[in-house]
């Protein structure tokens, strides 16, 4: 696997810290958006702007072979902002890359474009999908399950909770997880294209055989924090109050808003079998409940737990 030039949105995210980690690991050169200025990084070229900056897209990606579009809005108060983020952002960088001859992209999208009626974020990952397929590139869509690992500031909220003993949670469902390194060695293991990914959508998983339900993934995360936890499965109406509550104390950084419980509500958050990446090329190294173990091991050293 090789790129002469690697070109990163959401290079300072979660996901995207565990991209650049790996390439400079790997001594991939990267060009990488930001929207502040970043401190100097070995094999890294910040790009100060965002997805609406036009301008920062083309120096993102000048010269590039490939683009990994992790950037997007995974919260927001309404429709336009996940547009925003996931559409119109999404077209910007299409856009960008085909006026650079960038021949190959990779998206990351989400579980939730699977079922775009259940949430407005859902349909806005969808939308944008259509958009990276409809364009002349050398294209793969990547669509993560649940993502937990060090940096995560979604999960922890789990961890946190598991530390009283209780978890209250969506109605039973199952759901699948990936850790963090294996979605960065999946997205790096994708540069180059090729007959067996091109033109795919992807949904990796942990291996976890049979995935996770609500109660046994909370029992294993109580486990990675040295509780034991008892599950509490709510129903959606209680889901909603709580997520109104949350948004009157928190405001913008409100973690449990009524656009996620429509997906979090949702029975089958599995990645389908049919749609992993080939054996060959990838798969998951991490198991979970020692990836559970070392995340909060993580949590704990940042003084986040």
């Amino acid at each position: 696997m090789s790129a002469d030039l690697l070109a990163v949105t959401g290079a300072t995210g979660f996901v995207g810290q565990a991209v650049l980690d790996l390439a400079q690991r790997r001594g991939l050169e990267v060009r990488a958006l930001a929207r502040r200025p970043q401190e100097p990084r070995a094999g890294v070229e910040w790009v100060q702007g965002d997805l609406a900056d036009k301008a920062a897209l083309r120096r993102l990606v000048s010269r590039a072979t490939v683009v990994v579009h992790i950037a997007g809005v995974v919260n927001a108060p309404d429709a336009a902002g996940f547009e925003a983020g996931n559409v119109v952002g999404t077209i910007n960088v299409v856009e960008a890359a085909l006026r650079a001859g960038v021949p190959r992209l990779v998206h990351v999208s989400s579980l939730s474009a699977r079922e775009p009626q259940l949430s407005l974020y859902g349909a806005s990952k969808l939308k944008g999908e259509r958009l990276v397929k409809a364009a002349p590139l050398d294209w793969t869509v990547v669509r993560p399950p649940a993502v937990y690992g060090p940096r995560d500031t979604e999960m922890l909220e789990l961890f946190r909770l598991a530390r009283r003993g209780f978890m209250p949670l969506p109605p039973e469902g199952k759901l699948s997880i990936i850790h963090v390194g294996d979605l960065a060695r999946l997205l790096l293991a994708l540069l180059p294209g090729g007959e067996a990914v091109t033109g795919q959508v992807f949904e990796p998983d942990d291996g976890q055989p049979g995935g996770w339900t609500h109660h046994s993934l909370a029992r294993a995360i109580g486990v990675a924090v040295g509780r034991r936890v008892t599950p509490m499965s709510l129903s959606p109406g209680v889901l909603r109050l709580g997520a109104r509550a949350d948004r009157f104390f928190r405001k913008d950084r409100a973690k449990l808003t009524e656009d996620r419980v429509g997906y979090m509500c949702h029975a089958d958050w599995l990645a389908h079998e049919g749609a992993q990446p080939p054996a060959a090329l990838w798969r998951p190294r991490i198991e979970s409940r020692m990836g559970l173990h070392a995340t909060a091991a993580w949590y704990r050293e940042a003084g986040w737990l």
